[in-house]
């Protein structure tokens, strides 16, 4: 699955769903929960064994019951061991589906945590990515942000992109902005987004970056005085 090379939202599409029609979000939401807790222990014999691949065919078709337009990953936690994410990838016809699944969901435990965005990553900066035999390290990568309207124009450079074609140089693009801010803001907030194939003047490091984003939330909950 695609999580990162994300564009600005389409305008609404006909999607077919298995059934020859779309689901009432509630309803979809119920029935997947229902077959999760059916599926489960298939799920954690696959993961514990190191072989996902064994139940992705199974989960497919139970994203694909809610909405087909859907994506899902199974991944390491932040506050439990695995994390199911379920994202529209901040298509707007599609949060309804994700908002039911999300408020169905059962309450998170040692073992699971469900998200409907892709969550930011704690520290960017010690995530290493490997596209074919390169390892990319995100402490590398530098922003330039100019903030207008309340959104954030970006441009974003790492010093491997030269040596990258087009392909990885717009994963490498989005990647690092959707692990820094999260899916969802980085959805609210980021405007135009440019691969700088030279370091700009005046760039900023992940973190900081992900401060100056925050902070336009901040700023705009903050009563005027």
């Amino acid at each position: 699955m695609s999580w990162f090379r994300r564009n600005r939202p389409e305008p609404p599409r006909p999607a077919a769903h298995p059934s020859g029609h779309l689901p009432n979000p509630e309803e979809a939401a119920q029935r997947f929960w229902e077959r999760w807790f059916e599926l489960l222990p298939q799920v954690s014999a696959a993961l514990g064994d190191r072989e996902p691949h064994r139940v992705e065919n199974e989960l497919c078709e139970l994203v694909a019951g809610i909405h087909p337009d859907l994506h899902f990953t199974v991944d390491r936690g932040h506050r439990a061991i695995y994390a199911l994410v379920i994202s529209g990838q901040e298509d707007p016809r599609l949060r309804p589906y994700t908002d039911a699944w999300k408020a169905a969901a059962p309450p998170e435990d040692m073992i699971w945590e469900y998200h409907d965005s892709v969550p930011p990553v704690p520290d960017p900066t010690e995530v290493t990515v490997n596209l074919g035999a390169r390892r990319l390290p995100l402490a590398d990568v530098r922003v330039v942000a100019q903030v207008s309207d309340g959104l954030v124009d970006v441009a974003v450079y790492h010093p491997e992109f030269a040596a990258l074609d087009e392909e990885q140089r717009r994963t490498m693009t989005f990647l690092p902005l959707d692990v820094t801010l999260g899916e969802r803001l980085a959805g609210e907030r980021l405007g135009r987004v440019e691969t700088a194939t030279t370091e700009p003047a005046a760039t900023i490091g992940l973190l900081e970056f992900r401060e100056l984003v925050r902070g336009l939330d901040q700023s705009q909950a903050e009563p005027s005085s």
